[in-house]
Order: structure tokens, then C-alpha cells, then sequence
């Protein structure tokens, strides 16, 4: 097994849940395993008990809750019962407490509501997972959230402060998603950010089209340019972690080498500079 390195998480959104590439990611280093109550048709936490329930107590296990099964497929909420619930079910199907419970996008129910409203919903849905790590269901808690925009408008500040905000990076990311991250994090404080979907689901052209090796320093030539638009995520925003999906350990030993590079902060703040120029232009 090679050293850990926690910043590489391997998340299991469209992940087939096989054993194999939780074994090759322990071989590998990457100790940092993150899922949630919908995936894999909501059979996640489920197969991962059945089919590596030895191998889960070496990870960093995180999960996250706010979407239930519905007729229609799923629906979504942030009512602190059925939250509550939610990890206490959790920690049942899994076979163990996971170290880290995320709630779901709560943007998706706080979309449309007053600043007044959403801002007693998300509180309540906030200290109900407070209230679980306090009552040991788990270490600690925090919000994912695919759109940070919702969150800053329903005045965060006074609301229990979580110990992980997951949100979006890398270049796919446009100005005023970073922005409204910056903003919520100041506001918040989270103790950590985490960030996923830094190759944003997927876009492959992207990437043949765009060279992101001349923001690491020295431009690497010797890496691919999904290895640099990787580590260039870490800084889109800031973020000490970050989660990507595959069932590929080759990605994954191709990921932890572009960790060991240095990205040029100078480069990527006149990105940030050049994208608020475009915005007002």
C-alpha cells in the first residue's frame, strides 16, 4: 500500500460498486471514500456492506443525506425528522457510523422559498446533522451543495457552521458559481471545503480543446491535461480535498501523481481576473 494521501477521494456517484476498485484504491492510498443515500438506486450504502464490509472501516466514509425514495423516483427534503432518520439508517445499512454525513443539495428545496423561510429551513436541516454528530451517528457533518448561489441568499451566518462544505470545481465552474462559494465560505466559516466534479461530469472535448498544463508550475508537459485540470481544481476554489468518480484504478494512480505538482497561484488568479473582466465586459 503507498502512503495515504486524504486530498484524493473516491466518490461513488455512477460507480458500479465493485470491490476491486475499493481494493485498488487502498493499495493505491486513497483512504477517503464518499457516497450518498440515492446512489446506485439508492442501494449504495446496502451493496457496499455486502460486498466490502471488511474494507469500509480503512476508509474516511462519507455520505450524505436529503433525498428519499418516491413513486416518481426521489424526492427531495430538509425536514430535520426524516433527516435525522435518514442517518440513523445510514449508519444501520453500512454496517458503521460514517465518519462525515453531507446534506444533499439542500438547494434544490430552498429554491423559490423567502430569505425568512429558507433561512429556518436550512437551520433546522443544519442542526439536525449537528445534532447527529453530537449524538455520535457520526464524526462531524457538513452541506453538499452542485449550486452555492441558493445558499448565500438565505443569510447563513448565524446557522450552526459545518464542519465540510463540498461544492463544485475546477474550470468548469463559471465566475459567479466561484464567486457565490467565496461568499457563502466567508459568511459561514466551514471548517473544511472538499470540492467534486472538477472534470465537470465528464466533458471529455473540453479537454482537447483546452490546455490547463501552463497553470502548474513548471508546466509539466509530462502530464495529460486531465491530470492538470485535476490539480488546477484544488485552487477553483480552495479546497483541501477532492472527490472524483471512476471505476478505472489507472485514473486513479494518474490522479495522485498530478497531486505531487505545484499549481502556479499567480496563473490562476489572473484566470480569475481575465473571467471577471469577460462577466463585465
Amino acid at each position: 500500500m503507498h502512503g495515504a494521501d486524504p486530498r484524493l477521494v473516491l466518490g461513488l456517484h455512477r460507480s458500479r460498486h465493485h470491490r476491486d476498485i475499493l481494493t485498488a484504491a487502498l493499495d493505491l492510498g486513497v483512504t477517503a471514500l464518499d457516497t450518498a443515500a440515492p446512489y446506485f438506486g439508492f442501494r449504495s450504502h446496502t451493496v457496499l456492506a455486502e460486498t466490502a464490509a471488511d474494507l469500509l472501516p480503512r476508509f474516511a466514509l462519507s455520505t450524505k443525506v436529503g433525498f428519499f425514495p418516491s413513486a416518481g423516483g426521489a424526492e427531495h427534503s430538509l425536514d430535520p425528522v426524516r433527516l435525522r432518520l435518514a442517518v440513523e439508517r445510514a449508519a444501520r445499512e453500512l454496517g458503521r457510523e460514517p465518519d462525515t454525513v453531507l446534506l444533499h443539495n439542500p438547494e434544490l428545496t430552498l429554491a423559490g422559498l423567502s430569505t425568512a423561510d429558507g433561512h429556518t429551513l436550512l437551520g433546522a436541516a443544519c442542526t439536525a446533522l449537528a445534532d447527529a454528530a453530537r449524538d455520535g451517528l457520526c464524526r462531524a457533518w457538513g452541506v453538499a451543495s452542485w449550486d452555492t448561489r441558493s445558499l448565500g441568499t438565505v443569510q447563513v451566518d448565524d446557522l450552526p457552521s459545518p464542519d465540510v462544505l463540498m461544492v463544485r470545481a475546477g474550470f468548469l465552474v463559471g465566475i459567479d458559481l466561484l464567486d457565490a462559494t467565496t461568499v457563502l465560505r466567508t459568511a459561514w466559516q466551514p471548517g473544511k471545503t472538499w470540492g467534486m466534479s472538477p472534470f465537470g461530469g465528464g466533458h471529455r472535448k473540453v479537454w482537447e480543446e483546452f490546455d490547463p498544463r501552463p497553470f502548474l508550475r513548471p508546466s509539466h508537459g509530462d502530464l495529460s491535461r486531465i491530470q492538470a485540470a485535476f490539480r488546477t481544481a484544488f485552487h477553483l476554489p480552495t479546497a483541501s480535498a477532492m472527490a472524483v468518480g471512476t471505476d478505472d484504478p489507472r485514473h486513479l494512480a494518474q490522479l495522485l501523481q498530478a497531486l505531487g505538482t505545484e499549481v502556479d497561484t499567480a496563473a490562476v488568479s489572473q484566470y480569475l481576473r481575465a473571467l471577471h473582466g469577460h462577466r463585465q465586459s
